[in-house]
């Protein structure tokens, strides 16, 4: 398991690549010797595998090393990065449905997952969300309580940043943890595809309204998108499920699961305050994955969609992602020190939880329709708002440029209230 250096090696390099993508320094970031200045953001992907499947989560070192400072000067210290009146905002979310269930799939158990939920919550205000008052449950990928996989802290971190995703967008919400075993803990990377799968499977027997997916497979391995167990895990008419459309631009390639029909290929953006009638601004985030799917045909309701040829378009819709703007979480620490720490994380990580928690608010999930994939979200466009700058990539619009309408990066919009779920 692949742990991050130290806050005392945040001068290690990441930039943007000249294509848009994010670029993130290899091995040699442990020496702790660099030109960056503390002022330039310093950012570390939490799941490093390069050769598989991976979570999708991005933390910003720099602001994660000064909320850890200030929040440790007393209790009014409010932790770097976005909270719920952030994002309850920026994307008009109001009533809605109470009660209903989002299902997150991850990887690993997470053992100090209630008590860093309930300092999340407790700091925004947000009510109790524990096992004994059925809020939280915390199964393995068959849906049982017991035997859980073996812990895994790279995944814990992505955990929690998926639960307090949810708490932001729903706080109302029920959280179900399905946990796989980790890629540690597989023999093969078709295992774990399937395991995840299966863990999605059960979460909409369990009931949950949407899942959230915040990971995914080397493009190289889209062949498992032709797997009849990974399809099937992913087709789930009673559940929504949002899956991570990737954190390395265009040119880091579609990945398995976003790129099925069946699911939700969630995109991301950066998100600023501003000074318009919305109150934000977004744009384009330079690490959103999107591009056109190898194998997989584009649904009916892509047809108007040109630009990849007859071929699955990615993304959907999408969110905030850009770990620059990311949400405040309090997990493990990254670094692979021992307890637990407030922190500014993104990645497309992001978006899906954010997705998935306002499906379920919406309330109209569950019935077997189509709102269970993502053509509902085209025939309610002018409920989102239309992202129309920036890029992830050199291929242009409107498969890495953003533009008026549909584009890879960010979809067709980020949400505008409740209307498009």
């Amino acid at each position: 398991m692949r742990k991050i250096p130290r806050i005392a090696a945040l001068a290690a390099g990441f930039a943007c690549a000249a294509a848009g993508a994010l670029a993130i320094a290899g091995p040699a970031s442990a020496t702790g010797t660099s030109s960056a200045s503390p002022a330039t953001p310093v950012y570390a992907k939490v799941c490093a595998n390069t050769t598989g499947p991976r979570c999708l989560a991005i933390v910003n070192r720099t602001a994660s090393q000064h909320s850890e400072l200030a929040m440790a000067k007393g209790a009014n210290a409010t932790p770097d990065g976005l909270g719920p009146t952030d994002i309850q905002s920026a994307y008009n979310l109001s009533g809605g449905a109470s009660g209903g269930t989002v299902a997150l799939i991850e990887a690993g158990n997470y053992p100090s997952i209630e008590q860093d939920l309930q300092t999340y919550r407790n700091q925004y205000g947000l009510s109790q969300c524990t096992k004994a008052n059925g809020c939280l449950k915390v199964v393995n990928m068959n849906g049982q309580t017991s035997p859980l996989p073996s812990n895994d802290n790279d995944w814990a971190v992505e955990t929690a940043l998926d639960m307090d995703a949810v708490s932001s967008a729903c706080p109302a919400c029920h959280i179900l943890v399905v946990e796989a075993p980790s890629e540690n803990d597989v023999q093969s990377m078709l295992t774990f595809d399937r395991n995840m799968a299966t863990a999605n499977a059960s979460a909409a027997k369990l009931g949950a309204k949407a899942s959230s997916n915040s990971w995914g497979d080397k493009p190289s391995l889209e062949k498992y998108a032709t797997d009849s167990a990974v399809q099937a895990g992913y087709n789930q008419p009673s559940m929504v499920t949002a899956v991570s459309s990737g954190d390395d631009g265009k040119d880091g390639g579609i990945t398995v699961p976003s790129s099925f029909t069946s699911v939700v290929a969630v995109g991301g953006t950066t998100l600023k305050k501003d000074s318009s009638a919305r109150g934000w601004t977004e744009t384009a985030w330079n690490g959103a994955g999107s591009g056109c799917s190898k194998k997989i045909k584009a649904p009916s309701w892509q047809s108007s969609i040109k630009a990849c040829n007859g071929k699955r378009a990615l993304t959907d819709v999408s969110a905030v992602a850009d770990p620059a703007t990311g949400l405040a979480i309090y997990g493990p620490d990254p670094y692979g020190g021992s307890g637990s720490q407030w922190q500014v994380v993104g990645g497309t990580s992001l978006s899906s939880p954010l997705v998935a928690a306002i499906y379920t608010r919406a309330g109209n999930t569950g019935s077997g329709s189509a709102v269970h994939n993502a053509s509902s979200l085209y025939s309610h466009t002018a409920d989102l708002n239309d992202v129309t700058s920036g890029n992830n990539g050199s291929c242009g619009a409107p498969v890495c440029t953003a533009g008026k309408g549909w584009d890879g990066p960010t979809g067709l919009g980020t949400p505008n209230g409740l209307g498009a779920f």
